[in-house]
């Protein structure tokens, strides 16, 4: 973990170093993964049978991969009265607030033409749900439910085969209205996912978080398929003021690191005495946690303290990083809220740590990451809708606009289009003589 100067270069070289490095691994993992891709495109379900032996260790027939519903059933019953109460709370605020993005079909008349836009959701979506270091049955909620509230037909999930899978992941899913499961995972279910196979249904989208041979899978597939958006490791950003306390801010900055080595944790500031006293205390916070060897690696390799001249510098320097998550913890953050122009998601004041967006507040905590906020927008229902243009013209207007369209076809030399438009306009003029 270090202090910088935001008038020095050292900030500025620093994330320059850490995004190559991050660049150069996913460029490698690509190349390995061209195999996979290819064996899941030609051998379908034997090909990922091979590679769930070959990177999670257990071996599985096709018929085993769909999590059957006494499975999910048992999952679900495991599940007391007080944790069921609690996802379905979530799953209900979620929704509410998904529901008010949806958009509507629209058709307007003007000057003989008609236009408008058609709104449809995708037919079936994918989601992903990570295994491995931690299991996140609010992952299922976040990437399942936008997509119920855009109208999304069929939703399935893939999540790494254990020797006995979540029950809240699988319970999460049942009560997401999730009718399809598979214990697949790692790249081979992202191409699976794409492509489709005999067992495992080809899909319009894929979502979900996952590591960087996931992450990277879902950047190669993308064009053949949609995604949310290309995910690297998770990042918080906090902008803090004197008024702070230096101990919650420590505890978010370890709250972001937890998720895994590679998170990144920002801490922006203009007073030099918190910084000192959040670089203090960290060490001996860490020392309580569960995953403190994670938080520990994350925090000394990825962590910065950053000092700047004032809030309105601390600002301008976020909107630079596009952090996934920005906190604003400063005395009057809603003064400063239309300032912050690149975040994923912006948290306000001292009562709104991250964790809030991670599980309860409502907008799903899929978010871009990497200063991919700058042009990328958080996964939510409009990410599961299609927009598609529509086009009606009158008798009228395609005479009225037989010779604009003449001068675009003759200048860009596609005569076939001018005449698509004046042989009907002749047509029209000869059936009414």
């Amino acid at each position: 973990m270090r202090i910088f100067d935001s008038k020095g270069d050292g900030f500025k070289g620093f994330l320059k170093k850490r995004r190559l490095k991050q660049t150069g691994f996913t460029d490698k993992i690509q190349q390995e993964l061209k195999a996979v891709r290819l064996d899941i495109l030609d051998k379908g379900d034997e090909a990922l049978s091979f590679y769930t032996e070959k990177f999670d260790k257990i071996k599985l027939s096709p018929p085993d991969f769909l999590v059957t519903n006494n499975e999910s059933n048992r999952a679900l019953n495991s599940v007391n009265k007080e944790e069921r109460t609690i996802i379905e709370k979530t799953i209900e605020r979620v929704y509410d607030y998904h529901s008010k993005q949806r958009l509507q079909t629209w058709l307007n008349c003007d000057d003989s033409i008609i236009t408008g836009q058609l709104i449809s959701p995708l037919n079936r979506v994918g989601v992903y749900v990570p295994g491995g270091k931690a299991s996140y049955p609010s992952s299922v909620i976040m990437n399942a439910i936008p997509a119920k509230a855009a109208g999304v037909k069929e939703i399935i999930m893939v999540t790494p085969p254990t020797e006995k899978l979540n029950d809240y992941v699988i319970a999460a899913a049942v009560l997401c209205g999730i009718k399809k499961i598979y214990r697949v995972g790692g790249p081979q279910a992202i191409f699976a996912l794409a492509y489709g196979t005999n067992t495992i249904p080809q899909v319009d989208k894929i979502v979900g978080p996952g590591n960087i041979y996931v992450a990277t899978a879902k950047r190669m597939v993308y064009g053949d398929v949609d995604i949310d958006m290309i995910a690297g490791p998770s990042e918080i950003a906090i902008i803090c003021d004197e008024f702070a306390d230096p101990k919650l801010v420590a505890i978010d900055m370890m709250s972001q690191a937890e998720h895994d080595e590679m998170a990144v944790s920002t801490l922006i500031s203009s007073s030099a005495e918190l910084i000192g006293e959040v670089k203090h205390i960290l060490p001996g916070l860490i020392k309580k946690e569960d995953r403190k060897d994670i938080i520990e690696k994350s925090i000394n390799s990825n962590a910065s303290l950053v000092l700047t001249g004032g809030i309105d510098e601390s600002i301008e320097l976020a909107n630079e990083l596009a952090p996934e998550h920005l906190e604003l913890y400063i005395k009057d953050p809603f003064e400063k809220l239309f300032l912050i122009k690149n975040a994923g998601a912006i948290f306000l004041g001292g009562n709104t740590p991250e964790a809030i967006g991670d599980y309860v507040a409502g907008p799903s905590h899929v978010l871009p990451t990497g200063g991919t906020a700058r042009f990328f927008s958080p996964l939510d229902t409009v990410s599961f809708l299609k927009r598609t243009s529509v086009i009606s013209s009158s008798p009228d207007f395609l005479s009225k606009s037989a010779g604009d369209v003449k001068f675009f076809s003759d200048i860009e030399g596609l005569s076939a289009h001018g005449e698509s438009v004046s042989f009907r306009v002749k047509k029209t003029k000869n059936n009414k003589n």
